[in-house]
C-alpha cells in the first residue's frame, strides 16, 4: 500500500514538474521579441535566447521583428498574380486627372510592446495611413509628373510623411523602404468617369458664372430701386412735415386773430366754410308731396 501511494504521489509530481518545465521555458528566435506580461502589466522584453517564466502566471508574447512587405494599388493573389486594386490605385492629380500609382512598402516592427498594446490593428492603420500620404501627395502633382519624372520625388515624399506619422502615432511600426512600383493612365472605365466628372465640374462653373453675372446685374437694380424709393420717401416727409408746420402756423395765427376779435373772426371762418361746401351741394326744391324733384342745378 505504501509503495503504491508513493508510486502515485511521485507520479503526480513527475507530471507537475513536466507542465512546470514546458509552461515556464520559452524560446526567442533571432528574428523575435518577447514581451512578457503579468496580471496584464508588462513585466520585461526578451531578445533570441531561451528563457523562463513563472508557469501559470506570466504570459508570453512573441512578436516577429522581421520586415514585412505589401502591395499599395494591388493584391497578390495565391497563383502568384498582381490584382489591381482600382479603390487603391486610382489618385487624383492637381490638373484635374487621374493616374493609376502602385507602391510596395516594406515595414517591420520597431516596438513590440506599443505594436501590441496601443492599437487593435496595426497593419490596417499603417495601410490607411500610406493611402492618406500618397492621395496627398499625388494631388500636388501633374499627371505628366506623375508619370515621368516625379516618380522619385512623390516617393521620397510620401516616406517621408508616412515617417512622421507612424512617429506620432506611436503603434510600434516603421517604414523601412517604399518604392513606386507603376504609373500609367487609368483604365477606360476609369476615364470616362472622369469625363463625366468634369463635365459636371463645368457645369458647375458655368451655373455659378451664370448667377454671378445676374447676380452684378441685379444688384445694381435693386441699389437704384431702393435709392429712388427713399429719395421719394425723404421728399414725402419733408412736404408733411413743411405742410404741418405751415397748418401749426396758420392755426396759432387764427388763434391769435381770435383772441382778439372772437365774434368776427367766428363768421369769418363760418363763411370760408360755406364756400368751400356749396359749390359742390346740390339744392332740390320740393312741396313735399310730388314725386318728382327739380334740381336747381338744371335751371
Amino acid at each position: 500500500m505504501r509503495s503504491q501511494k508513493f508510486f502515485g504521489v511521485f507520479f503526480i509530481a513527475t507530471v507537475l514538474a513536466v507542465l512546470v518545465f514546458l509552461d515556464g521555458f520559452y524560446t526567442v528566435g533571432e528574428q523575435e521579441q518577447a514581451v512578457i506580461t503579468m496580471f496584464g502589466s508588462i513585466v520585461r522584453t526578451d531578445t533570441a535566447g531561451l528563457y523562463f517564466k513563472i508557469p501559470f502566471v506570466q504570459q508570453v508574447n512573441i512578436v516577429d521583428m522581421t520586415t514585412h512587405g505589401t502591395g499599395i494599388g494591388y493584391r497578390t493573389d495565391k497563383s502568384g498574380r498582381n490584382v489591381a486594386r482600382d479603390d487603391e490605385s486610382v489618385m487624383i492629380t492637381s490638373d484635374f486627372n487621374f493616374v493609376n500609382i502602385d507602391f510596395y512598402l516594406e515595414y517591420k516592427v520597431s516596438d513590440p510592446v506599443a505594436y501590441l498594446y496601443n492599437a487593435d490593428t496595426p497593419e490596417n492603420i499603417l495601410r490607411n495611413m500610406l493611402l492618406a500620404c500618397i492621395r496627398g501627395t499625388v494631388a500636388d502633382y501633374p499627371v505628366d509628373e506623375v508619370i515621368t519624372t516625379g516618380k522619385s520625388q512623390i516617393q521620397t515624399s510620401v516616406r517621408e510623411k508616412l515617417t512622421e506619422m507612424l512617429t506620432q502615432s506611436n503603434i510600434g511600426l516603421q517604414c523601412v523602404n517604399l518604392t513606386v512600383q507603376d504609373a500609367e493612365p487609368p483604365t477606360e472605365k476609369i476615364i470616362q468617369a472622369f469625363k463625366e466628372v468634369e463635365t459636371a465640374r463645368q457645369a458647375r462653373e458655368t451655373m455659378i458664372n451664370s448667377a454671378k453675372k445676374y447676380q452684378s446685374e441685379q444688384i445694381p437694380l435693386a441699389e437704384a430701386k431702393a435709392d429712388q424709393i427713399i429719395q421719394k420717401a425723404e421728399a414725402f416727409k419733408s412736404a408733411r412735415i413743411a405742410e404741418a408746420n405751415g397748418q401749426t402756423a396758420r392755426f396759432n395765427n387764427m388763434f391769435e386773430e381770435y383772441k382778439s376779435y372772437p365774434l368776427i373772426t367766428k363768421q369769418r371762418l363760418y363763411f370760408e366754410a360755406l364756400e368751400e361746401v356749396l359749390p359742390n351741394a346740390k339744392v332740390i326744391i320740393t312741396d313735399g308731396t310730388s314725386e318728382k324733384l327739380l334740381p336747381l342745378d338744371k335751371f
